[in-house]
């Protein structure tokens, strides 16, 4: 796959860095109580994948999110960057109501869902990211990359829910791929409705041939390409 540079909303393509994939698998969380981090993180319901250490200088514990390539490692002398200056944490669901509800469930604090001011970088509620200001609810058209939830760490470490149902075109793969049985149901929920206003269109008869055109809207959404009406 192509790596891509966003202006705007359009992915331009640029060549292939090398013949050698290069993953993004860790970030590095600072934080100053190893074991409350590890306590916050295990009640996140992420996989703990190690909690190595090494006399008392040196401790690391990695855990990942349900679904992520990608973990995160905090421990003892693991950074030297202050507690709580990692912020603008994303985490990309494809239900944002369900994602933020499955934290209040585990006893964590997450905040109403928002959208941003649209270029507004200043109010009285707490802002986002970068400044930008807070507006109460999701995207009023349900857009995808504009509605967010957040929290925080004992620390501080700040992270924010991100809802994306379609990705921009170059983001993805042609292969299709869903990171979990949840995410996988949320496309077909999101198939099924289209496809109950493709049936209301051709007159309200039942499309027999209904599972082609499920794929067909399925791949489509992922790959960020124009959907089947």
């Amino acid at each position: 796959m192509s790596t891509t540079e966003l202006r705007g909303e359009t992915a331009i393509e640029t060549p292939k860095a090398g013949a050698v994939d290069m993953k993004f698998e860790i970030v590095v969380i600072p934080v100053s109580d190893v074991d409350r981090a590890k306590r916050f993180y295990g009640d996140l319901g992420w996989r703990l994948d190690a909690d190595f250490a090494s006399g008392d200088e040196f401790r690391v514990i990695q855990f990942t999110p349900p679904g992520s390539g990608c973990s995160v490692i905090f421990g003892r002398n693991v950074t030297a960057a202050p507690p709580g200056s990692a912020q603008g944490l994303y985490l990309i669901v494809s239900d944002i109501e369900a994602a933020r509800a499955g934290l209040l469930d585990r006893g964590i604090e997450v905040s109403e869902v928002f959208h941003d001011a649209a270029g507004v970088y200043a109010g009285p509620d707490e802002p986002y990211l970068f400044g930008r200001a807070r507006v109460g609810g999701q995207d009023p058209d349900r857009r995808s990359y504009r509605s967010f939830a957040s929290f925080s760490d004992p620390d501080g470490n700040g992270w924010l829910f991100q809802e994306i149902t379609a990705r921009l075109p170059g983001r993805v793969d042609a292969v299709t791929t869903f990171t979990s049985t949840a995410e996988f149901a949320a496309a077909l929920r999101r198939a099924e409705a289209a496809h109950g206003e493709h049936e209301k269109r051709m007159g309200g008869e039942r499309d027999a041939d209904w599972p082609s055109w499920y794929a067909e809207y399925m791949v489509k959404e992922q790959a960020g390409e124009q959907l089947p009406l």
